[in-house]
């Protein structure tokens, strides 16, 4: 046997076999190996990879034909290196065609809206399926990336329709909705002015109300005040001196065209003093006669 020196790295393990059966797994460093016992045995890298798969042609669930390429992220599990190299030949080959299928199966349970709208769902049920059957090769699956999602020419011309329809609509929509709130906004502003306008009047009217309210206490209030300056004065006046503005007033009565005059009760009361002057002054005439004769 001739021995050889194998130089592992920091990032690769060593699957040893002695006469083709699995001896072990060496750990990163220079290990002696003997040809041709140990021959056959292989590193393997434990660094994330990444393979592409091809792009390749799908039929959605509503039979549209959609082509579609993507990536898939992976690394040889530590604790699983001996399984990539005994349970697999050649692992990079079998995630491609593992990839394939599950896309397949992936895009024939979704509509081409579906497909085109939700990326993340499809990259994550990939990679679920992807990890679940590439685990029993020591592979774990870490992330699944669609590059580039490409439906069929008619698929797209039926797209870009609906796309360039929605656009219009949407401006239709746009506009309608600024004519509505322009239209409110100007309802809006003739309510607050007919608003204001109704409260300005309405002030007016409260304003004009107490200043009516105000010049009849201030008229009751000189009324008041003249009045008790003529029962200031009247009762001061004795009853000769209101006598006489009475005969004034009879006075000017008599100027008048009228023949007949009603007289209140309380009038004949004032006469009695001039009344009783009259009598008293006939007496004394009387009196002074009888003694003469």
């Amino acid at each position: 046997m001739i021995p050889y020196i194998n130089i592992v790295s920091q990032y690769k393990r060593l699957v040893v076999l002695n006469w083709g059966k699995f001896n072990g797994v060496a750990a990163p460093g220079i290990r002696l190996l003997w040809w041709p016992l140990n021959r056959g045995s292989r590193q393997v890298d434990t660094r994330e990879e990444v393979t592409a798969i091809p792009r390749q042609n799908n039929i959605t669930k509503d039979n549209a034909s959609i082509d579609i390429d993507f990536l898939v992220y992976m690394r040889v599990m530590t604790e699983g290196s001996q399984r990539a190299v005994l349970e697999v030949e050649d692992y990079r080959s079998a995630v491609v065609g593992i990839a394939t299928t599950s896309l397949r199966a992936v895009i024939g349970e979704m509509t081409v809206d579906e497909v085109l709208s939700q990326r993340e769902r499809i990259n994550e049920t990939l990679r679920v399926k992807l990890d679940e059957i590439t685990e029993r090769w020591g592979i774990k699956v870490t992330q699944v990336e669609i590059r580039e999602v490409e439906p069929a020419r008619d698929i797209q011309d039926a797209m870009n329709r609906q796309m360039s329809a929605e656009r219009i609509r949407r401006a239709v929509v746009t506009e309608a909705e600024g004519t509505r709130q322009a239209a409110i906004t100007v309802a809006e502003g003739e309510k607050q002015s007919a608003i204001l306008r109704a409260e300005g009047s309405r002030q007016a009217e409260i304003l004009t109300a107490e200043g009516d309210q105000q010049a009849a206490v201030l008229r009751a209030e000189g009324f008041s005040t003249a009045l008790d300056r003529i029962y200031s004065v009247a009762r001061n006046v004795d009853a000769n001196t209101l006598s006489l503005q009475y005969f004034d007033t009879l006075k000017a009565l008599g100027s008048s065209s009228s023949t007949k005059f009603i007289f209140p009760m309380e009038f004949t009361k004032l006469l009695n003093p001039f009344i009783n002057m009259t009598k008293g002054g006939s007496n004394g005439d009387s009196d002074g006669s009888s003694e003469d004769a």
